[in-house]
């Protein structure tokens, strides 16, 4: 029977997260969970006694994260491209060759406590990090929108000032939440067109809320089963295996 010490000199560290990857993560992190905060405000606004001032502060507040949220996941994607080995799109999607026959296979022999170690995501993790970051686009897309037609800030506020001035009106002295010098006509044509992208991200806000709890609880349970520091691994950017990840040939610079 092999001693403590023995079991513990078998194990092996492997670099998997690079900085970028690390820091993306959380700035993401506090950006998902102040939007959400802030959102969730402006959503049920009513019911915490928001004013509409209130409202058109917090809307401001929820842009400006926003701004920072679409710099960071623009960056990401980039760096999908050009980045470590493990953060680029070969080991990050899911559709690959292969892919399903593996996720069923990965799926099967987790419940019987015997999944394949991997340094990268796993099967599953793929697919919820596609999922996520298919979320995360779509609001951060949607929400551009929103801002513009809301607020008329950018990149699409001075279009959307344009359109719903009246004539005579200059579109730069618009105010946010004030319909002085607004074209009824087109205003109602502008909230028509932002009704879609409204509901699509009131949609992903709640999509994104289910699908972070299952992403922290799927980090949770791996770690405990696995116990590989799939969550320290996101500050240090190391993983540690008592046998070689299936994954860890793919790693190419």
């Amino acid at each position: 029977m092999n001693s403590p010490m023995q079991s513990k000199s078998e194990l092996k560290t492997y670099h998997v997260w690079d900085r970028t990857v690390r820091w993306f993560h959380w700035i993401n992190v506090l950006c998902v969970l102040c939007l959400i905060a802030v959102g969730t405000l402006i959503l049920y606004g009513k019911h915490f006694g928001v004013s509409g001032e209130g409202k058109i502060l917090l809307k401001t507040i929820h842009v400006f994260v926003g701004y920072v949220l679409v710099l960071n996941l623009a960056w990401r994607l980039v760096w999908a491209f050009i980045g470590g080995p493990f953060a680029r799109w070969k080991a990050l999607l899911p559709f690959i060759p292969g892919s399903g026959g593996s996720l069923i296979a990965y799926m099967k022999a987790f419940r019987q406590n015997k999944a394949p170690a991997y340094a990268g995501h796993n099967p599953v993790a793929r697919l919820s990090i596609t999922i996520l970051l298919v979320l995360l686009i779509s609001q951060a897309t949607t929400g551009l929108v929103l801002a513009g037609t809301d607020l008329f800030f950018p990149p699409l506020g001075g279009s959307i000032a344009q359109w719903v001035a009246a004539e005579g009106q200059s579109p730069g002295t618009l105010v946010a939440g004030s319909k002085e010098g607004i074209n009824p006509e087109a205003w109602d044509e502008m909230r028509a067109f932002r009704k879609p992208y409204g509901n699509i991200h009131k949609y992903g806000y709640w999509a994104l809320l289910v699908m972070i709890l299952l992403h922290v609880g799927g980090a949770i349970v791996t770690e405990v089963r696995e116990k590989n520091g799939i969550i320290s691994a996101m500050f240090s950017g190391q993983k540690v295996f008592s046998e070689k990840p299936v994954d860890i040939d793919d790693r190419r610079g």
